[in-house]
């Protein structure tokens, strides 16, 4: 039976016929662009063992193996493959996701931010999306059939469009009655001031002639100043530090005006009791007209120029003193291939319009922000008030996969996994997995 081999020798030539004939890697295409979904990303692979047993119980039946050829042939297209092929259908869904937000044509959502006591409503662009059942069952299929190794698969997609703009919620958002800032200490409380902002309705929605046109449109906000302001308490206020982290940046005069520019703008952020942080709320579009440089970014795995080029490192400084100061990360996304300025699972991504950087505070005090780029390093702190049962938290990362540079000045590639450890009183009291990462090579 099967040329005599037993069931182990059996399985042996399988693997051996399997690693010789696959690849570790699919690789997709759109357009111009490629992409390469590692295996080890989805956790997929084929259950020799069972699948083994289930073409020798068949072959006592038929006498239908031949060869090694045959046998895997018989493996791949004869039997029902399923029990023999196995995956983690979330991380394949995480992967889509991830793939979906690297294609270049995304869809802008509309969307608002205040600029120079203006309401500014830009109404966003169509864009692309992935037809996810179609790949799923591209992908999975050829998973199956060691046909694979040397095909280039095209993404299948499909046009997105913005959501309808809501007017009425932009303006729950964004109105807000006059409050005046106050604290205590003893015991401690602690009110953010806020200035009262409106905006009228009934214009907006006179003017405003439809989504996906790519269209900005501006109006007078309304304002009414508190009279008093956080401002006017100094960092007595916010009297413990509750975490701060650093990362060195490269002496380039365009590029390190874009780090200052971001960094001014979240400096001094106050965050209350279960506020959300939004980095491309606060900080805006990364445009000339705001300031903004060409500087260096990864574009399509190569080095281009953009206006705004550095920023992610910003992006990314915060969300190392976010995770330290124990708040609750709500949107994060790693780079398409790692930067320099960090380790494996330790960076954050932004892209305005489509892609943000958000924490919450989950603190019962409110947090402030303090961020500056100087002396080479770019630092972000985050100050408040400690409490009895405070804990210390950081990022471990466990590095899957290794892959080699594909040209002398391009960078590895890594399949990682990061984890938010907790530790009280040095003692690790929670280990949560919060990612799995994957950079490519190039």
């Amino acid at each position: 039976m099967f040329l005599g081999m037993t069931k182990k020798e059996a399985k042996a030539a399988v693997q051996k016929y399997l690693d010789e004939n696959t690849s570790d890697h699919l690789t997709f295409s759109f357009k111009n662009y490629q992409f390469d979904a590692e295996v080890e990303q989805f956790e997929a692979k084929f259950d020799i063992d069972s699948a083994v047993e289930e073409a020798y119980q068949l072959a006592r039946n038929k006498n239908v193996i031949g060869n090694v050829k045959d046998y895997v042939s018989l493996l791949m297209h004869t039997i029902d493959i399923e029990p023999s092929f196995v995956y983690n259908d979330n991380a394949l869904n995480d992967y889509i996701d991830f793939l979906e937000v690297s294609l270049p044509e995304q869809v802008e959502q509309p969307g608002y931010y205040v600029e120079d006591d203006e309401l500014v409503i830009t109404t966003g662009s169509n864009g692309v999306g992935i037809e996810r059942d179609d790949l799923k069952e591209i992908l999975l299929s050829s998973l199956q059939d060691v046909t694979y190794k040397s095909q280039v698969f095209v993404i299948p997609t499909f046009t997105t469009y913005p959501e309808s703009l809501d007017v009425g919620l932009i303006r729950e958002e964004l109105y807000k009655p006059m409050v005046n800032a106050s604290y205590t200490t003893n015991p401690y409380s602690f009110v953010v001031e806020e200035t009262g902002v409106d905006f009228s309705v009934d214009e907006v929605m006179n003017t405003i002639a439809g989504v996906g046109t790519n269209e900005e449109y501006r109006f007078d906000l309304i304002y009414t100043e508190p009279e008093v302001k956080v401002s006017d308490f100094g960092m007595d206020a916010f009297p413990d530090l509750l975490a701060t982290y650093r990362t060195a940046y490269v002496n380039n005069a365009d590029r390190t005006t874009n780090l200052r520019i971001a960094a001014s703008k979240m400096n001094g952020t106050v965050i209350v009791p279960g506020g959300t942080f939004s980095f491309n709320s606060v900080v805006g579009p990364r445009t000339k007209s705001r300031g903004y440089k060409d500087a260096a970014i990864y574009s399509d795995g190569t080095v281009v120029n953009d206006t705004g080029g550095g920023i992610c490192q910003v992006v990314t400084t915060l969300y190392n003193a976010a995770i330290k100061a124990n708040m609750d990360i709500t949107e994060r996304r790693n780079h398409s291939f790692l930067p320099s300025y960090a380790e494996p699972g330790y960076d954050a991504t932004v892209v305005y319009g489509s892609q943000d950087f958000k924490f919450k505070n989950s603190r019962d005090y409110p947090v402030k922000i303090v961020a500056s780029v100087q002396g080479g390093y770019c630092t972000v702190s985050i100050y408040g008030l400690k409490t009895d049962n405070e804990v210390d938290v950081s990022i471990e990362t466990n590095i899957i996969k290794t892959m080699k540079k594909k040209t002398s000045g391009g960078s590895t590639g890594y399949v990682v996994d990061s984890f938010r450890v907790v530790r009280q009183n040095g003692v690790v009291i929670s280990r949560e997995k919060i990612s799995r990462d994957t950079y490519s090579a190039h």
